[in-house]
């Protein structure tokens, strides 16, 4: 997709202010500073749209980005950070399974593991909850280029592994340097939503 236009509707911690259009929405998860707001950014064409944070756990809400008036990336709280207190964490937790698990207009996970590192015990839980729940997912390896590109059939297979891939789940590899996989993320988004 051709992204021009593309603005923060709200940052929502509760159902009531989620945005009421009928827009498909991709939901993007992983652990604090995975990369999520370099994936966004780099989807639609901006450096520092997404608010991208040297401190992890930062992202405390879903904040819904309308891109196009066509569809929502929608940013979903880093899990994985000890410093967030206990209750925090419940909090969160709460507020991303509601999301995920009641909201109509979601149309796919997209899910970010580190490239350079075998996916955590979190990042398995979170995969298995979201196929537990049935929710195409796309597994985003990020960092990418800072493995060496002989590496990469082992980086795919470490983490097909290690989340204990279902049959057919799609895997990319992602640079926010190079945009490696950026096309590859955007095609299985415009399938999902149908929209291009």
């Amino acid at each position: 997709m051709n992204v021009n236009h593309v603005d923060l509707t709200i940052s929502a911690v509760h159902p009531d202010q989620y945005p009421s259009t009928d827009y498909p929405e991709i939901a993007l998860v992983g652990r604090s500073n995975v990369g999520k707001s370099s994936l966004t950014n780099a989807l639609i064409n901006r450096k520092n749209f997404a608010h991208t944070s040297s401190q992890p756990g930062k992202t405390q809400t879903l904040n819904f980005y309308n891109v196009e008036d066509k569809l929502y990336f929608v940013d979903v709280p880093g899990y994985g950070y000890a410093k967030v207190s206990k209750k925090q964490r419940e909090e969160f937790g709460q507020m991303i399974e509601n999301y995920l698990t009641q909201r109509s207009q979601l149309r796919g996970v997209i899910m970010l593991v580190d490239g350079r590192h075998a996916p955590t015990a979190d990042d398995v839980q979170m995969y298995q909850w979201l196929a537990y729940y049935e929710l195409p997912i796309l597994v985003v390896a990020t960092k990418i280029d800072k493995v060496k590109p002989s590496q990469f059939t082992r980086v795919q297979k470490l983490v097909k592994d290690k989340l204990e891939f279902q049959e057919k789940q799609p895997l990319v590899l992602f640079s926010a340097m190079s945009k490696r996989g950026k096309e590859d993320v955007w095609r299985w988004i415009e399938e999902q939503t149908g929209v291009s």
